[in-house]
C-alpha cells in the first residue's frame, strides 16, 4: 500500500478538540487487536504486517496525538493522555475486549493499559499484550543522540535541526545491517513525520522518557502481575532496546513469552513483518 492509499483510508474522531486519525481492518466479528505505534513514526508502521494480522483479527490503529495525520498541538503530551485516547477510540468503536500489539513509544501505552487494568482504573477488557522493541525497563533504554538533545534544555533546537536527510541517517542506524530502509521507505516515514510540520514538535513528544521514569514501579509491577498474558518479540540488533533489553525481560519476567529475532533492529514489524505477524498470531491464539 502506498502513502496516498493509506491516507485516503484514514477516519477521524474528536478527542478534547483534537482530530485523531485512525484505521480499522479485518472482519468486524473477529477478535479486536489494538496496534500502538512508536516514536517518531505512526500507524503506517503496521502496514507491512497489516494483511496477515487482519486475516485473524479486527485491527484498530490510530496516529497518536502529535504523530502522523493526527493533530499536533504545541504542548500537552503524556503517555496517560495517549492511553486515554486509545480507550476513547475503543469506546467509540464499541470494543469491550481486545488484545494489543505495541512498539517503542507504544510499549508505555501498553504498560499503562496493563497498570490501569491491574489497579481497576480502566482497560478492564484488555487481554494479551505483545510487546516489540521499546523502553520497557527505563534503565535498559539507550537513547540516541537525537533523543538526548531533545530532552536537554536545548531541546527546542531539535525541531529546527530535524530534516529529511538527518532523519534518514539517524533512523537507519537503529535498523539491522541487512534490513536497512530504502530511500523510498524513508521518504514514506518522513511524509507522516513532517505532516503539518510535525517534525518541529519532535522534542515535545519526548516527554515519554520522563513518564517512564516517573511510572517505572507501577508499570513494572503490572508486567510482573500479567506474565501469563504478555510476550516480547525483540530485534536483537537494536542499539536502543535490543538483546540487552530482551535479556532483562527474561530475567525480570521469567514466566512471560519471549522471542528473539537475531538479524533485525528496532523496527521488527518493518524489518521482519512475516515473522512478527506469525509469532504474534501464535501467541494471541493461545
Amino acid at each position: 500500500m502506498d502513502t496516498h492509499s493509506w491516507t485516503a483510508k484514514a477516519k477521524h474522531f474528536d478527542y478534547q478538540g483534537h482530530q485523531i486519525a485512525y484505521w480499522t481492518g479485518g472482519d468486524d466479528t473477529a477478535p479486536p487487536l489494538l496496534l500502538v505505534h512508536g516514536f517518531p513514526t505512526c500507524a503506517w508502521d503496521w502496514t507491512p504486517s497489516w494483511d496477515d494480522l487482519a486475516a485473524k483479527h479486527r485491527l484498530i490503529a490510530c496516529d497518536m496525538l502529535g504523530f502522523g495525520l493526527s493533530d499536533k498541538p504545541n504542548n500537552g503530551y503524556s503517555i496517560h493522555l495517549q492511553t486515554d485516547i486509545h480507550e476513547a477510540l475503543l469506546a467509540l468503536l464499541d470494543v469491550d475486549h481486545f488484545d494489543a500489539l505495541v512498539h517503542d513509544y507504544g510499549v508505555s501505552v501498553g504498560q499503562e493499559l496493563l497498570a490501569r487494568q491491574h489497579d481497576g482504573s480502566g482497560a478492564s477488557g484488555l487481554g494479551n499484550v505483545v510487546f516489540l522493541n521499546g523502553g520497557i525497563f527505563p534503565d535498559q533504554h539507550r537513547p540516541r543522540p537525537m533523543q538526548k538533545l531533545g530532552v536537554s534544555p536545548f531541546g527546542f533546537l531539535l525541531g529546527w535541526l530535524f530534516s529529511r536527510k538527518g532523519f534518514g541517517t539517524s533512523f537507519s542506524e537503529v535498523f539491522g545491517p541487512n534490513t536497512q530502509p530504502t530511500e523510498q521507505e524513508l521518504d514514506n516515514f518522513w511524509t507522516f513525520i513532517s505532516h503539518n510540520s510535525g517534525h518541529r514538535i519532535t522534542h515535545k513528544l519526548l516527554h515519554y522518557i520522563a513518564d517512564r521514569i516517573t511510572h517505572k514501579d507501577r508499570w513494572e509491577a503490572a508486567l510482573i502481575a500479567a506474565q501469563d498474558k504478555i510476550g516480547l518479540i525483540n530485534g536483537a540488533l537494536d542499539p536502543v532496546s535490543g538483546q540487552h533489553a530482551y535479556e532483562r525481560w527474561r530475567s525480570t519476567l521469567p514466566n512471560a513469552r519471549h522471542h528473539l529475532i537475531p538479524t533485525v533492529g528496532h523496527y521488527p514489524q518493518v524489518e521482519a513483518p512475516d515473522e512478527v505477524a506469525a509469532k504474534a498470531l501464535e501467541w494471541l491464539s493461545e
